[in-house]
């Protein structure tokens, strides 16, 4: 078989396999404000966002950013993190934030309320905004 029909057969089983990620299962339509960080509350500002298939973005506390996550729902692996480059006094708090993203292995949206875990631990909780 010619290798142009076989990547056409495998782009259209991408194309139309649903997507079986955190968007589809209430994560989509909402901006996810950051609430508690590892069991303390966060006092800078940042959020989450699923703006389409396996694409993640959102603000840090100092910097925007976009990431992948390509996990079926419940589980949740934060691809490496693109993010501008500016400098303010919660860059400490950015990299927490950053640090947690990337240790998430488990999500699970109950409402309003967004939580990401590693294996044992809730790490980051989040509430939806409009």
């Amino acid at each position: 078989m010619p290798s142009h029909v076989i990547f056409a057969v495998i782009l259209a089983l991408t194309v139309w396999q649903p997507d079986e990620t955190l968007r589809r299962y209430g994560a989509a339509d909402y901006e996810w404000h950051l609430e508690m960080l590892r069991g303390t509350p966060f006092n800078a500002r940042a959020t989450i966002t699923f703006p389409a298939r396996n694409r993640i973005a959102g603000m840090a506390p100092c910097n925007s950013y976009t990431s992948t996550n390509i996990m079926p729902y419940p589980w949740i692996k934060v691809g490496p993190i693109a993010a501008t480059r500016r400098a303010c006094p919660d860059l400490d708090a950015e990299a927490a934030y950053f640090d947690a993203l990337r240790a998430a292995r488990v999500a699970v949206v109950e409402g309003d309320r967004l939580t990401l875990s590693d294996e044992d631990t809730p790490l980051l909780v989040f509430k939806a905004r409009d």
